[in-house]
């Protein structure tokens, strides 16, 4: 069985083989639920659409379609790499 140590800080590592049971990576968010027998069961979150929907919409910003954007990555691509 898997253990892991708490910090000074009260940081833990999650084990890589717990890590990789769990399919989670450097960065996701995991969710910590206690249970009245003080015991603590982790849980990976993971973002449905319903979360993330028209978080990048910008109500300010008219659309472009997608030939401008691909014209629009061309042309950077082209100047940057002159």
């Amino acid at each position: 069985m898997p253990l892991a140590t708490i910090t000074t800080k009260g940081q833990v590592t999650i084990p890589k083989v717990i890590r990789n049971a769990m399919g989670i990576n450097t960065g996701d968010k995991i969710e910590i639920i206690m249970t009245k027998e003080r015991e603590a069961t982790i849980r990976p979150i993971s973002k449905k659409v319903d979360d993330i929907f028209c978080k990048l919409h910008k109500s300010d910003q008219k659309t472009v379609s997608i030939d401008v954007m691909n014209d629009a990555i061309k042309n950077r691509m082209e100047n940057k790499f002159k």
